[in-house]
Order: structure tokens, then C-alpha cells, then sequence
């Protein structure tokens, strides 16, 4: 289905109708028009159950269901419900996006750890790969990865990416030891710290996927308007000048990796 794709845009929320109440199909229909695919991820039990209905019969759509962080506190028992009730052509192809977030504690961290461990059981359950997002705390408290990695390591042949990586070389390097991917976004493309650029710039072809999540972190020159899933070109664009290497290569790589995680 995905075979003729020029770009997949790996994580936006173009479903939620909290962010695109008027004009999400039109949005979608120019995505679509620009050889553009996308994977629709929730954040709390409304969204997951907007993204499997948006994505539902759309063509190049798939869905991801599951709990951010910040929502954890108020449950997440219809993410499975969700995944109960999938038939053959269900359109959700991932668990996302969970994880851990200390930088604004909107749910205390044991709720967000109990979350977090109850859908990566879900994961292993289903079979689906993760869109993690994992968010640091400030300076002197304790590191989110402290506490993440040995909650992953306690789930065997989990898959997944980490969505908007913007952390350290060394939990890079943890995640790729882990076989995880990396999600760059519209971040890569105006981030004015150069440890980052540079740490972006060595993630290995095989193991990177293009995002946006739109209609967050617009890319350049459309930074502080609306994102969208089409903006994933600019992305693309970006990465291929940085790494001088041509664009179809690029584009080729990333729908590979990105049909090769989740199924598509």
C-alpha cells in the first residue's frame, strides 16, 4: 500500500480535531496529493479513537493509539479497547505516543511509570512497535532515562522510535544499541545548539525516520505558523543538503525504515 510514497510522515496529529477542526481534510487531501503518507498518533483516549476513525478507509493513513505522559493520570483503559476491537484492515499499526515526561510532571511519575508499563505490555501483547516520547527534567533532578531504561530493558523484543529525540550521545547511542529508530522533526532544522545539529547529523541512514508532529515544531522558513504533515518534505529537504547526499535517497531510506517498523 505504501509502495509509491515519496515521504512518510512518521508521528502528526492531523486527526485531532482540537488542532484541525476545519480543515484537516483538505490538509490531508494535499498530503496525499504530494506522494506524502502519514501515521495519525494519539496522546490520550480521544485522540487514539479520532486517529483510528480519521485513518479508517483514508488512503496512506495509518493510526497509532495510546497515552502521553502528561494524560496519563486520566487512565488509558480504552487503548485497549482499541486494540481489542481491531479487525483484518484496522489502520492502527503502533502504540504511541507513551513514555515518561519530567520536564512538566502534568501527571505524577508514578502514574506516568504505571502507564507507561502497562502499554508497553500492550505493545508485546499486540505485536505493534512504540512511538516513545521521552522528555528530561531540569538540571540536578533525577534523569527520565534513569528511570526509562531499565522500565524498557524489563520488556523483551520491544520495537519503536524515539519521537523528537533532542537529548545526549549516550542515550543515542543506548537507544540504537536497543535497535531503536530516531524521529527528527522541524527541531533539527532551527535548533541553534550545535551539539545538536551534530548529534543529528550522525544518526545512520538506516535507523532515521522524518516527522513533524504537526501542528507542533514547524519546520523552517514556516517557523511560528501552523505545522503540517506536507512540512516533512522540508525535513527531508534539510537533511539531504546537510548530509549532501540526494534527496531521493533520503526520502527512499526514511519510508523504508519507516514501512519496515511499522508494517506498512
Amino acid at each position: 500500500m505504501a509502495a509509491d510514497l515519496r515521504l512518510i510522515d512518521s508521528h502528526c496529529h492531523l486527526h485531532d480535531t482540537e488542532f484541525f477542526a476545519d480543515n484537516r481534510e483538505e490538509l490531508y487531501q494535499q498530503t496525499i496529493a504530494a506522494g506524502i503518507g502519514m501515521i495519525c498518533v494519539g496522546t490520550d483516549e480521544r485522540s487514539s479513537r479520532q486517529a483510528v476513525e480519521f485513518a479508517a478507509n483514508r488512503d496512506y493513513t495509518w493510526a497509532a493509539v495510546g497515552v502521553h505522559p502528561h494524560d496519563s493520570k486520566d487512565g488509558w483503559n480504552e487503548v485497549e479497547q482499541l486494540l481489542k476491537s481491531r479487525e483484518d484492515n484496522s489502520p492502527i499499526v503502533a502504540i504511541g505516543e507513551i513514555g515518561l515526561d519530567y520536564y512538566y510532571n502534568h501527571s505524577p511519575r508514578d502514574v506516568q511509570i504505571q502507564a507507561l508499563e502497562a502499554q508497553l505490555q500492550l505493545a508485546i501483547d499486540y505485536d505493534l512497535p512504540v512511538s516513545f516520547h521521552i522528555r528530561d527534567g531540569a538540571a540536578g533532578q533525577i534523569s527520565v532515562w534513569d528511570d526509562f531504561w531499565p522500565i524498557f530493558d524489563n520488556f523483551h523484543d520491544l520495537r519503536g522510535v524515539l519521537h523528537s529525540f533532542t537529548d545526549t550521545r549516550l542515550n543515542l547511542d543506548k537507544g540504537f544499541a536497543r535497535g531503536l529508530y530516531v524521529g527528527l522533526n522541524g527541531i533539527s532544522t532551527f535548533t541553534k545548539d550545535q551539539a545538536q545539529r551534530e548529534l543529528f547529523a550522525s544518526i545512520p541512514l538506516e535507523r532515521l525516520l522524518l516527522e513533524t508532529d504537526a501542528p507542533f515544531l514547524t519546520p523552517k522558513p514556516f517557523r511560528g505558523k501552523m505545522n503540517m504533515p506536507r512540512y516533512v518534505e522540508l525535513v527531508a529537504k534539510y537533511w539531504a543538503d546537510n548530509r549532501n547526499i540526494p534527496f531521493d535517497d533520503l526520502s527512499e531510506a526514511t519510508v523504508r525504515n519507516t514501512k519496515n517498523l511499522f508494517g506498512i
